[in-house]
């Protein structure tokens, strides 16, 4: 990956939406909801703490797979694939 997130950001790429229900009933592209569920590709550095000056350590790591609220983060681009790029604590759940 050619970008890297700043401070406390983390890249994710969401997981695929299934388009077609159990029973086989496809579901357009128009009222598909948004993954919630995603892989992390990319993580910052950690924010920097206010007391002491020194950056806190990122709890997620690359290959984490996370949870995540609906709407978080800001879609981005990268050689044709789509990403969210949002702060570590918009993720709700970390999957272990």
């Amino acid at each position: 990956m050619r970008i890297r997130p700043l401070q406390d950001r983390i890249i994710v790429e969401p997981f695929e939406v299934s388009s077609e229900t159990k029973g086989g009933i496809i579901i357009p592209d128009s009222v598909k909801e948004k993954p919630m569920k995603g892989r992390v590709m990319a993580v910052g550095i950690g924010k920097g703490c206010p007391h002491c000056g020194k950056d806190e350590p990122m709890e997620l790591k690359v290959g984490d797979t996370v949870s995540f609220g609906k709407g978080m983060g800001s879609e981005i681009e990268e050689d044709g694939k789509k990403y969210l790029l949002m702060r570590e604590s918009d993720c709700l759940v970390k999957d272990v």
